[in-house]
């Protein structure tokens, strides 16, 4: 697999997350598939809003840490799945969550805690990396793999 930064953003505060998701938006084409890979309390799910927020969806539900999946119909951007698999405990419960069929529909996925679906991935993705810096702001890096 070769992996590519196309974005990145040091210093990162939270009053900037409007003009990271419209930049982060120029890179997706649909469908896409958006893997956000950062620590607990890294700010995931904030930078979910501002993209949902960017994409014309003006109520965010909040995470769905327990349905692991919220719909969106987005008038700019069309169909959007926010996923948050931190409560998949395992590789065995995947098969019954029908994930790689939602997968294959043309939508755009944005995906909170992707190392519990690892196996499902689909191989060309985007991820979506932040950091905490010592500063309490964040930085933020998307790269796309394939």
């Amino acid at each position: 697999m070769t992996t590519n930064r196309i974005g990145f953003w040091p210093h990162v505060s939270e009053d900037m997350l409007p003009n990271i998701a419209k930049a982060i938006w120029s890179f997706l084409s649909k469908p896409s598939f958006i893997a956000i890979d950062a620590e607990m309390g890294a700010g995931k799910t904030t930078m979910v809003r501002a993209l949902l927020n960017t994409a014309g969806i003006p109520h965010f539900e909040g995470s769905p840490t327990f349905a692991i999946i919220q719909a969106y119909d987005s008038p700019i951007a069309g169909a959007i799945y926010h996923l948050d698999c931190y409560r998949i405990e395992n590789e065995r419960e995947l098969p019954n969550l029908g994930l790689d069929e939602l997968f294959d529909e043309n939508a755009h996925f944005f995906v909170e805690w992707p190392q519990k679906i690892a196996p499902i991935i689909p191989k060309q993705h985007f991820t979506l990396y932040i950091r905490i810096e010592p500063d309490q702001c964040r930085e933020i890096s998307l790269c796309y793999d394939h």
